[in-house]
């Protein structure tokens, strides 16, 4: 992306796949929604017990690329990096989960469903109780 604001253009996105890191620097990728927030800056929601959470609170850099719903990186689309901040309540917390609703509507409550079924008996799992706020390089 050359010029323009990166954090407008991947809002713009339905789906991002979203590189996290592990300890070993081993990059994991989830597809995610994403809202942008003010600043140029992004936003997604996950929760406190994801391993994406956890690979936030041990490494704070990310990397976004347009994707499907899969995860699967949109050809011709280039990589933006970014620098974390975890939010779990207040006005930057609400502005995320506000977005949101907004952007993907009915799809919010549909998806918290399918997620409480898949984590059935597994214990607790929040849905979407971390705003992950992202601040673009470049």
């Amino acid at each position: 992306m050359t010029g323009g604001n990166p954090g407008k253009t991947i809002s713009q996105e339905k789906y991002v796949s979203v590189a996290t890191f592990r300890k070993t620097g081993v990059a994991v990728a989830t597809a995610t929604w994403i809202v942008p927030l003010d600043g140029g800056r992004v936003g997604l929601l996950t929760s406190s017990a994801s391993g994406k959470a956890k690979r936030l609170r041990n490494n704070p850099s990310v990397t976004l690329q347009p994707s499907d719903v899969r995860g699967r990186v949109k050809a011709g689309t280039t990589p933006v990096t970014g620098t974390v901040e975890l939010v779990t309540s207040g006005p930057d917390f609400e502005a995320i989960t506000s977005k949101v609703k907004a952007k993907y509507g009915l799809m919010v409550p549909i998806t918290r469903l399918l997620d409480s079924v898949r984590h059935l008996g597994k214990g607790p799992y929040p849905y979407a109780d971390t705003g992950v706020m992202i601040t673009l390089q470049g």
